[in-house]
């Protein structure tokens, strides 16, 4: 056991003091976290000129309809200057020329003039207004010739808008609010993780005892420790590795998370806009919109606070070292059974096509978690550490939990015995190809 711990001490800290381990662990939860917030920054930095858009209405129907916005003021021209304004864009300081036909309610179509290339927002902007101003027009008219009184509010009472909140019944009758979209999110998130660290963590296994063995140091470690000790070793060291990241990993990212909000909701522009939110609010009607408001976060925190936490991440924890320990024996049995990276493509694919089809199977697991393909998924050790994960934000009941985790365990158990097998006759072993026939007969030899 003790020659064990030295090879797990050496594969831990050979690859923690490594400049790319160090460098992935600072800059990926910088990255993750830059998704979120660069683009509001972006938008804070890069703010929109307002572009001025001559207007010329032929058809006298859109006299001061057009109102200003954020990034656009219009100006309405006398449609005898169409030629002239049009022609000369950039002396009048127009960005772009409005044309509205005299038949537009007949031809649906409006024309826009720029002597350069129209964004999309501009482009989008004009014919959302335009599309409104009409719309209201044309029901305007229908409610006149209709003469039916108060028509337009019978329509407008039509319009329904159906909210559902979901509720979880817990075991002792109480009634906690709960959300299928967050519960697919963490579902997804967490699989998704456990899928990336099973390739990318078991693939550095492989690496490292194919170095080892094309290097022949294999050869002297050997000599002072059991074969069974090194693979071993080398694999719970890694898995250390990944545990290491995984937790700088959260802690990092959490706190830049709180930082970037406190930099956007009390930082000058964010203390401003918040400042310029609270204004709008108070006239239109503030004390309601804040009522409305509290009600809408104390919701989102009930539904939060009804997610259990701790049993996903003692779950994640679990599945994430009972999934390497099982994906990261047979890597480290390919490892030891070929000299080059060519001749281990044969022995890959029956080894990811597991993982690559539980991936597959988490996306429809979300969407019915309790269904026979989410059973049997979590329960065969190839894929129940990814499709397991998807199901437990949505509740998964404690026997089938327990089952699924014992079979990780027992399944555990042989890999390491398959590999160790494969391992310490592979290891020595340089020259000659092996197939999965050679490697079945390995298996068959006693121990020594």
């Amino acid at each position: 056991m003790n020659k064990t711990f030295i090879v797990l001490q050496r594969e831990y800290l050979t690859r923690v003091k490594k400049k790319s381990f160090i460098l992935l662990t600072f800059l990926m939860p910088l990255i993750m976290v830059s998704f979120i917030f660069v683009p509001i920054l972006l938008e804070k930095v890069d703010k929109k000129e307002i572009q001025t858009i001559a207007v010329v209405d032929q058809s006298g129907e859109f006299q001061d309809a057009f109102k200003d916005n954020s990034y656009m003021k219009f100006q309405y021209v006398d449609p005898g200057k169409l030629e002239e304004t049009r022609n000369d864009l950039k002396k009048n300081n127009f960005y772009a020329l409005l044309q509205i036909p005299a038949n537009i309610y007949t031809s649906n179509e409006a024309l826009l003039f720029s002597d350069r290339q129209i964004t999309m927002d501009i482009e989008r902007g004009i014919r959302n207004k335009l599309e409104s101003i009409m719309e209201k027009t044309k029901r305007d008219k229908l409610i006149t010739e209709l003469s039916i009184p108060d028509l337009e509010k019978r329509l407008a009472s039509t319009k329904t808008s159906i909210s559902i909140n979901s509720s979880k019944i817990s075991e002792d009758g109480k009634a906690q609010k709960s959300s299928a979209g967050l519960a697919s999110i963490i579902g997804g998130i967490t699989g998704f993780l456990i899928y990336m660290f099973l390739i990318m963590f078991g693939q550095m296994v492989m690496a490292g005892v194919m170095e080892e063995k094309s290097n022949r140091i294999v050869e002297v470690i050997v000599s002072s420790v059991k074969p069974f000790q090194l693979l071993v070793g080398k694999i719970v060291g890694i898995a250390l590795v990944g545990l290491t990241q995984i937790v700088m990993w959260v802690i990092l990212s959490v706190g830049l998370v709180f930082v970037a909000k406190a930099y956007f909701t009390t930082g000058g522009d964010g203390l401003a806009e918040a400042q310029n939110l609270m204004a709008q609010n108070a006239a239109m009607g503030g004390e309601q919109m804040q009522q409305f408001s509290n009600a809408k976060a104390q919701e989102v925190f009930e539904i939060i606070s009804g997610i259990n936490f701790p049993l996903i991440i003692g779950a994640f924890v679990f599945f994430f070292i009972g999934g390497y320990l099982l994906y990261s024996s047979f890597f480290g049995a390919i490892g030891a059974a070929v000299d080059a990276q060519e001749d281990a493509q044969q022995f890959m694919f029956p080894i990811m096509l597991p993982i690559i089809i539980s991936f597959m199977m988490m996306i429809s697991v979300v969407r019915n978690p309790d269904g026979p393909l989410a059973f049997w998924g979590s329960m065969i050790p190839l894929t129940s550490p990814i499709v397991m994960m998807a199901r437990i934000p949505y509740g998964v009941p404690l026997w089938e939990l327990a089952l699924s985790m014992s079979i990780l365990l027992a399944s555990i158990v042989g890999a390491i015995w398959v590999a160790g097998k494969i391992y310490r006759t592979g290891i020595l072993m340089y020259g000659k190809k092996a197939s999965w026939k050679e490697l079945l007969k390995w298996l068959r030899y006693k121990n020594y």
